[in-house]
């Protein structure tokens, strides 16, 4: 049993044998810094995002409530189903519905818009979360549409009442409506649980279903959330069958005009429904930041076992006077350890830093980002990696320590290679090791790199260069915005610079989602007819020109496409192509809807180029364009007509930064109180929307740029080991006639030898990984031999480059002094 006393002794030897070498252990500590610093950031993320449980009681048995309409899974549901699947579903002990939404709040010097929640009142029940402050509203409350009411978030009684516990009672202006401020949640609650940095929900107001929305005009609408409660004992497949069972009663009772729709309901776990979208990324991300962690380790493996051989002789005596193998391999573990230590702390200092800077890096894709923070599980997980990694570097240095021959390494005089030959295998084992993962990183790295650079060739459909966007969203009462839209894009088009200027429903490559509806093409007869969706957006003013959307057939919209004019609509090319293969389209006609529905024919009059709504790289969809003064294409109202909710686009020849002031004060002239929301250069919004894949393609760059260094580092250390442990020799053959420069090639073929070595491994390494990485790339393969020669033509260079410095002070030793230092 090893006693304390001579734990302690070892832990005092491994510090004087590190101050004794302060050079060696400064590279050592900061390689392991660098390493368990890269771990432990990612470990933040995987940890706050993945690990971490949602803020609700019993989160696992929190559920999503959805259907499958058609081809499209998990979409939300109808607002006359929630009361159907909160009565009918039994597999529930609650349930609630939520619809996200903003809200203008006013009485402050300027009007600010918040993201909101409207919530039926067994949303707050069913999460299981208590107001910090109040109370929240109650079932009879909701129902009552006089009731307007509002639970503040944590940040917004924070930021706007500064925490004043009397706010209970008070009013707080929405939409320019007085509701009353019933609680306040806790710091750490968030729902809806939105990705991003910003958007978050700021307050919840009772749902208070209007009459519109339960109309029947609003039947095709489907965009109300469920949250549920599993009962004690129910499992997620019962209660997915439990509400397919409810989503079956609700298709009997379709009325006829959509009798030919079919649905089935389904349940998502709340906590795998947050992180869907990002769970592979993290955990992939965390796979590849442990494999450069492995080659730091390596590195400092190999700086380890160098001092190891050069300490053989003291070990040796050691042995000789009784020490066991016991005392050796605890003093090379306890360097290891105190290095690794050492490095965790500065490793935990560098996360520190890096997690505060990645919350304002990371995309708005990424979920729970306030939920990343440098806490004590992160602070754990880094000393225990820490401790891990100096026991695994001590690995090589101890075993090579076992290794030691007692005779040679007490004689006299002995030559230097003793020792240092027979533990070359090891050292370079490491060195080839690290080289192999290197590769792997800087293929995988290469392929990222390359399918970053495909997705930006893609044209996406319009012209982001000089154009300027910003999203209004007018309120009940005020300017009507048929008005709003005519004066807006009258007065920007008469300003110097302006060149078009035009109102949208959707931007394309900004918003990242567009409304769909069901469609019917002329001559599709109701027997062959299937369920067909297409995208749909209402524009107003020359929005074509302003976003420069390219015309391929006929015309685009006029002044004259009014609410008494012929009806008319334009399609992209894939709703073409979808619709009339082989034929124009101009002159055709659609309408909304199912073939059963009597809804008024629109001619289509022009076809323009697809645009891509998300990120370049998603698929293009069918889409069609309404005029927003023609409503009653989607059987609305003609008091409807105008875009009381849209964006503005504007094209000028000055750059779009320069006009943003000509944009607010041009919108402040028609309402002073109305606040404009993402006010930026369109070549912002792409870049944004494009944020998660440039995220990917940093990240992994940067793993494989420090795993390329280290390996870099590692060839250099062995060859320059090598050549040092090599004096003798390298002198006898000079001084038997070899000259400089084959002694240099010597060298530099030792290196090389390394790299093929490596690189071969690594190469077979990314094939095995590829498969993991496909889903990652676009319009690249992670096994495209481009790819891999590059990866492996990049390692070599860097492989020779790191032996040209020993070959070259091996080349120009003198012989003579070097046989006299023997």
């Amino acid at each position: 049993m090893i006693r304390a006393g001579s734990l302690v002794q070892d832990l005092r030897f491994a510090f004087r044998q590190l101050r004794k070498t302060p050079g060696f252990s400064l590279t050592a500590i900061l390689i392991m810094a660098l390493g368990i610093g890269a771990a432990t950031s990612i470990f933040s993320l995987v940890e706050g995002i993945l690990l971490r449980p949602l803020p609700f009681s019993d989160p696992d048995r929190l559920v999503l409530l959805g259907e499958h309409l058609g081809s499209s899974p998990n979409i939300p549901v109808r607002a006359r189903e929630i009361g159907t699947y909160s009565t009918a579903a039994h597999a529930f002990s609650s349930m609630g519905s939520f619809a996200t939404r903003n809200y203008e709040i006013s009485g402050g010097s300027i009007p600010e818009e918040v993201v909101a929640a409207r919530l039926t009142a067994g949303v707050f029940p069913t999460l299981g979360v208590p107001p910090v402050l109040g109370r929240v509203f109650t079932e009879q409350e909701e129902e009552d549409a006089r009731q307007l009411l509002a639970v503040l978030s944590y940040s917004l009684w924070t930021n706007r009442y500064n925490r004043d516990s009397h706010v209970l009672g008070s009013s707080i202006v929405l939409d320019r409506k007085s509701y009353t401020i019933i609680g306040v949640m806790p710091r750490d609650f968030e729902f809806p649980l939105q990705p991003g940095r910003l958007g978050q929900v700021q307050l919840w107001v009772p749902m208070s279903l209007t009459d519109q929305e339960l109309s029947e005009q609003s039947t095709g609408y489907w965009g109300y959330n469920m949250v549920a409660r599993m009962k004690q004992g129910i499992t997620a497949t019962q209660a997915a069958t439990d509400v397919d069972r409810v989503a079956q009663q609700i298709m009997r009772d379709f009325p006829p005009s959509m009798s030919a729709l079919r649905i089935r309901g389904d349940t998502t776990l709340l906590r795998e429904s947050v992180v869907a979208n990002v769970s592979k990324l993290l955990r992939y991300l965390l796979v590849g930041v442990f494999v450069v962690l492995l080659i730091a380790c390596v590195n400092v493996s190999g700086l380890l076992l160098v001092r190891a051989i050069r300490r053989r002789r003291e070990d040796a005596v050691c042995l000789a006077l009784g020490a066991g193998s016991g005392v050796i391999v605890r003093k090379a573990i306890f360097e290891g350890m105190v290095l690794s230590v050492f490095g965790a702390v500065l490793g935990l200092a560098l996360a520190a830093g890096v997690i505060r800077t990645s919350l304002y890096l990371l995309p708005d894709s990424m979920p729970r980002i306030s939920s990343i923070s440098m806490d004590t599980t992160v602070a754990t997980f880094a000393l225990l990696v820490g401790l891990a990694s100096g026991i695994l570097c001590s690995l090589a240095p101890a075993f090579a320590a076992l290794r030691t021959n007692l005779i040679e390494s007490l004689k006299e005089g002995g030559p230097s290679t003793t020792g240092a030959t027979s533990h070359s295998w090891l050292r370079s084992a490491l060195v080839v090791a690290e080289i192999a993962v290197a590769l792997i990183l800087v293929i995988l790295s290469t392929a990222f790199l390359r399918s970053f650079q495909k997705m930006r060739a893609v044209n996406p459909g319009f012209s982001v260069d000089h154009v300027l966007v910003a999203h209004y969203r007018l309120l009940p009462g005020g300017t009507s915005a048929e008005s709003f839209n005519r004066e807006v894009v009258d007065r920007l088009s008469n300003k110097p610079g302006v060149i078009a200027a035009g109102i949208s429903s959707v931007l394309p490559a900004a918003s990242g989602g567009i409304p769909q509806s069901a469609y019917t093409a002329e001559g599709m007869s109701a027997e062959r007819w299937k369920l067909k969706f297409a995208g749909f957006s209402l524009t107003y003013g020359d929005y074509f020109r302003a976003m420069g959307i390219p015309l391929i057939e006929g015309r685009t919209f006029t002044a004259n496409d009014r609410s008494n004019a012929p009806l008319v609509v334009i399609v992209n090319q894939s709703m073409a192509r979808t619709c009339w293969p082989g034929q124009k389209a101009v002159g055709k006609r659609i309408h909304v809807g199912n073939p059963h529905k009597a809804m008024p024919w629109a001619t289509v009059v022009g076809v323009v180029a697809d645009t891509k709504l998300g990120s370049r790289d998603e698929p293009s969809i069918d889409q069609w364009y309404i005029p927003a003064q023609q409503p009653a294409i989607l059987a609305l109202p003609e008091e409807s007509s105008g875009l009381p909710s849209a964006n503005i686009t504007l094209r000028a020849s000055l750059p779009p930064e320069q006009m943003i002031e000509t944009l607010r004060s041009t919108v402040a002239e028609i309402d002073p109180l109305l606040p404009l929301q993402d006010v930026q250069p369109m070549k912002d919004a792409l870049t944004n929307v494009e944020a998660p894949r440039r995220f990917n393609t940093d990240l992994i760059t940067a793993f494989a740029l420090g795993a390329f260094l280290l390996a870099v580092i590692g060839i250099y250390a062995v060859v320059a080991f090598s050549v040092s442990s090599r004096t003798h020799e390298i002198a006898i053959r000079m001084a038997l006639g070899a000259n400089r420069s084959g002694i240099a090639r010597l060298v530099l073929f030792s290196g090389t030898k390394l790299g093929i070595i490596g690189c071969a491994i690594g190469v077979l390494g990314s094939w095995a990984v590829s498969r993991f990485v496909e889903s990652f790339l676009f319009e690249v393969s992670a096994t495209d031999p481009y790819i891999y020669a590059t990866g492996v033509v990049m390692m070599m260079l860097m492989a020779l480059l790191a032996s040209v410095l020993p070959a070259t002070r091996a080349a120009s030793a003198d012989p003579i002094d070097a046989l006299r230092a023997m």
